[in-house]
């Protein structure tokens, strides 16, 4: 089909204003928080489920690939454009439908960012648990797409355990209803199908949560460690003692100095590594608890700890923890940002050949991620300028996947596979399990119009 064609019968369904094709909005589209670029043929901007279906009828009667996108804050290449086509925008489809405080539930569409519903459930005294550092911005629709984490990810689950339903377009067009309000539906499972396929199944418009009332009370502490390898034993400890904390996150000096020098969140500049814990429940035993992680703490050669006296200061550092991302490029004009997962008891050994692969290629790497559930996120810093600086960085991104694959651990923990890690699913896949993976594919959406070249290696292994 002509492009202009093609500009012609979108403009009729989201109207022309709706619609954009610049070389500029080309560029800017065609880009995520990833290291890889594409280019699309266009950008749609549908404000209903509707819209969406006819847009989704027409690219798959004329075969040209739909690629679903919020706001762009992915890390894996999940919304790059790899073969053209149509980019959904879902700014404006970005409405909460329903707060149903008695079922402890809401509705929303997909291009809400997670933040503004907090804000919203704050009112009632209600919290939504997921909470991905790119919050103030992150859509629910890149939450369901990514299957998201965050720092509560430990105690409260990731985004699928927090979705109940939702509305979903297929790549022919037809809107189906999965899952509800109900915990337990009939027939497979298709919501848990569609969390974290990364758009390549199905395009959710709309999502039905779970919400829960926020704790009674919150005790927010700081351990401050002479060594990265301690802070690691600490999070083992921790949990094998019992006790299951609402966050365990830790950052390595590195990235302790970008911090400071961003947000001030009072993390001392001679440290190692810092640990940042959460507990939340009921106030009666919190102090008693509080104590007892003190001194696992303190056992683990923690130099000092220190509790969060006001919100005040539990704000700040938690500024400190989820500012990380964006005060890292202050050292460098780039990073990857890594995502892989491995058995709390690893971390220590892991984290050490991590740094063993710095070296290899002598490039700086900083360490911040969720301890708890073994969640590592190593950030290599480079200049994407230098051909052969980017060429080393890949080759350690995937060297890394492949440290946290044999400690038993896996090569996503919240970030998905998108364009940057295909191959790297035979570390953890044989072709088989790959091949069973495509047939759901398949069965879904047979011409590949839905976010191609996305997860699945091209050649077998």
């Amino acid at each position: 089909m002509q492009r202009e064609q093609m500009l012609e019968e979108l403009s009729k369904i989201v109207g022309k204003e709706n619609v954009l094709s610049s070389e500029t909005d080309l560029l800017l589209y065609g880009y995520d928080a990833s290291l890889f670029k594409g280019k699309p043929d266009c950008i749609a901007f549908p404000g209903s489920t509707q819209e969406v279906s006819e847009i989704v009828r027409f690219c798959h009667r004329e075969k040209i690939p739909v690629i679903a996108r919020g706001s762009g804050t992915n890390l894996s290449g999940g919304t790059i454009p790899t073969r053209g086509g149509v980019i959904l925008h879902f700014s404006r489809m970005n409405k909460i439908l329903e707060i149903d405080i008695e079922n402890q539930r809401a509705v929303v569409e997909t291009g809400l960012f997670t933040l503004a519903l907090k804000n919203q459930l704050a009112r009632h005294g209600y919290v939504y648990q997921p909470d991905p550092a790119s919050e103030k911005v992150s859509t629910f629709g890149g939450n369901f797409a990514e299957n998201s984490g965050g720092p509560h990810c430990l105690k409260y689950g990731v985004t699928t355990n927090h979705i109940l339903g939702a509305e979903i377009v297929l790549p022919d067009g037809e809107v189906i209803q999965v899952g509800g309000k109900a915990l337990d539906n009939p027939g497979y499972d298709l919501t848990g199908i569609l969390v974290g396929s990364e758009g390549t199944l199905g395009i959710a418009t709309q999502l039905t949560l779970r919400i829960m009332p926020k704790s009674e009370a919150v005790k927010t502490m700081l351990a401050i460690y002479n060594s990265l390898e301690d802070a690691g034993r600490t999070v083992s400890a921790i949990i094998a003692d019992g006790i299951v904390p609402a966050t365990l996150e830790i950052l390595d000096k590195l990235t302790i100095k970008a911090v400071e020098e961003s947000v001030h969140a009072g993390f001392p500049l001679d440290a190692e590594a810092v640990l940042l814990i959460e507990i939340d429940g009921l106030k009666d035993g919190m102090e008693r608890l509080a104590e007892r992680i003190m001194e696992i703490c303190r056992k683990n050669h923690a130099r000092d700890v220190k509790s969060a006296k006001t919100e005040a200061e539990r704000t700040q550092l938690w500024a400190g923890r989820k500012g990380a991302f964006g005060a890292i490029s202050r050292l460098r004009p780039n990073y990857l940002v890594c995502d892989g997962t491995v058995p709390r008891t690893k971390l220590p050994e892991v984290l050490v050949r991590v740094m063993e692969v710095s070296k290899k290629y002598n490039l700086t790497i900083a360490n911040v991620f969720h301890a708890g559930d073994g969640n590592l996120h190593p950030l290599i810093l480079f200049d994407e300028r230098d051909e052969e600086e980017l060429r080393k960085v890949h080759l350690a991104g995937s060297e890394i996947m492949k440290l946290c694959a044999d400690a038993g651990g896996t090569i996503s923990g919240e970030h998905g596979i998108g364009t940057e890690k295909m191959k790297e699913m035979f570390f953890v896949f044989s072709p088989q399990d790959i091949a069973a993976m495509r047939k759901v594919k398949k069965a879904f959406d047979p011409e590949d119009i839905y976010n191609p070249g996305k997860i699945f290696p091209e050649v077998q292994a």
